[in-house]
């Protein structure tokens, strides 16, 4: 199998490259939809081996360029996790946050903390997956007063991108561990409390780990058509299936047969809107891109308070460069990335979050969602500044 991308130049090809990527049902990594390909913005496609007989001669035959970005996609994933398949599971205090971890080891891990750190942290379940897993959420913070504001944050809402869970778990090591020594950090765990759950779609992140690598959705059965699983950023209630969201259940953006019907979804939606009054800001952790996106992502419009979460993120965006000089592109979802239907975003900010973001994570394609673990570090680094960075502007006032 290999990944390569295409830049359509023209119209024409961008037509071409839409329906041959539709019929051959390709997996689409960027963007996430056939209809997403526009011209002059890049496709990265997964060719199966049995398909790169004829979709590279076809591409060829219409006159369409592309590169290759890996050549040899089960060379890169041993890559990716250093062909560690044994590795040692290290005890629990020596916790490695460089490394990927499976579900069971996250879990472990979320454990151990509550047990370890039970001033500060708080393990609960919001609900249960489709197949019966617990969906757990860590609260974070000093009990300090009886109401503070929150923040929520999500990681892994699509099963493949491994790098926003290995996010999650680095942010509440780095409260846990400079919050003494951190005035910042301090201040976030006094003033406010964090809702932050690292695997969100626990059923299709299992999956990646076990089955399919590149697996995206949840894991829900269709009866009709033998497909699993629903796209969990397309199935919130906010203009449900419209643009950018796809009716049909083989697709990777499939919204579901109606809003929240995946149980991941619907659970979190709950518990959302019960604390609507308390949580401020709403972070998700996607990949890849380096974008840093704000509501809308259903249409193309300016949000009431549009000047504080621009200048929040923008401010955000210059705080993550300084770490490295990754420059993240950001904006409204919809301009900047695309339009998408159903998204989790749009729901929390229409649910009346007044701050929502999506983070799409490193990088830009050449390692796709197979970011190596030696990037886990840098990534996490500089997007602890850009995180650190929205919930101070959230503390203060913004006019």
């Amino acid at each position: 199998d290999k990944v390569i991308r295409v830049v359509p130049e023209s119209e024409r090809e961008t037509q071409i490259l839409r329906a041959a990527f539709n019929r051959l049902k390709v997996d689409l990594w960027q963007p996430s939809s056939p209809f997403h390909i526009v011209e002059g913005a890049a496709a990265d496609v997964r060719v199966p081996q049995n398909a790169t007989r004829s979709l590279l001669p076809f591409l060829q035959q219409a006159d369409i360029q592309y590169t290759i970005l890996i050549s040899d996609l089960q060379q890169a994933i041993e890559n990716q996790t250093g062909g560690r398949s044994h590795r040692n599971r290290r005890s629990l205090p020596g916790y490695n946050y460089e490394v990927y971890h499976s579900l069971e080891e996250i879990e472990d891990w979320m454990h151990y903390l509550n047990r370890t750190y039970s001033d500060l942290v708080h393990m609960f379940s919001v609900g249960k997956s489709y197949e019966g897993r617990p969906l757990y959420v860590l609260k974070l913070g000093k009990r300090s007063r009886p109401y503070k504001k929150a923040v929520w944050i999500d990681c892994g809402i699509h099963a493949r991108e491994w790098i926003g869970p290995a996010f999650c778990q680095w942010f509440v090591k780095e409260a846990l561990q400079t919050h003494q020594t951190d005035p910042d950090m301090r201040k976030m765990l006094t003033q406010l409390y964090f809702y932050i759950m690292p695997v969100f779609n626990v059923d299709g992140y299992h999956f990646s780990w076990t089955n399919d690598r590149f697996w995206r959705k949840t894991r829900s059965k269709n009866m009709r058509f033998h497909c699993h699983g629903v796209d969990a950023n397309r199935n919130w209630k906010v203009k449900w299936c419209d643009e950018g969201a796809s009716l049909h259940p083989c697709d990777d953006t499939y919204c579901g047969p109606f809003p929240e019907s995946e149980p991941e979804v619907k659970a979190v939606a709950h518990f959302l809107r019960k604390h609507r009054k308390q949580i401020k800001a709403y972070l998700s952790f996607h990949a890849y891109a380096q974008m840093l996106l704000y509501p809308y992502s259903y249409k193309y419009a300016t949000i009431p308070n549009f000047n504080c979460v621009e200048s929040a993120a923008y401010n955000a965006v210059n705080a993550l460069q300084s770490a490295y000089g990754v420059r993240y592109r950001y904006g409204p979802a919809s301009s900047t990335l695309y339009v998408s239907s159903g998204s989790s975003m749009d729901w929390a900010y229409k649910n009346g979050i007044p701050y929502a973001f999506a983070f799409e994570l490193r990088d830009t394609g050449h390692f796709g969602f197979l970011l190596p673990e030696m990037l886990i570090k840098p990534t996490c680094t500089e997007t602890m500044l850009a995180v650190k960075n929205i919930t101070l502007h959230l503390l203060k006032k913004c006019h």
